[in-house]
């Protein structure tokens, strides 16, 4: 769960990236728009493997104390 929730916050932040630099937005590009169903399933995906690695910061600190 975790490797798969750190593949699609990168995904996540790759796509945030390109909206950022260059005014695209590669998921909407390759989905059919942003209001596209399988668009909407993956942005909803990837705010949920950005909440679930938030875990991973906390349990990071846990094993170095």
């Amino acid at each position: 769960m975790d490797t798969l929730s750190l593949i699609l916050a990168i995904i996540g932040a790759v796509n945030w990236g390109l909206v950022g630099f260059a005014k695209f937005d590669l998921v909407a590009w390759i989905f059919g728009g942003q209001t596209a169903g399988v668009s909407r399933v993956v942005y909803a995906l990837v705010g949920l493997a950005g909440l679930w690695c938030i875990t991973l910061l906390f349990r990071r600190r846990q094993h170095a104390e």
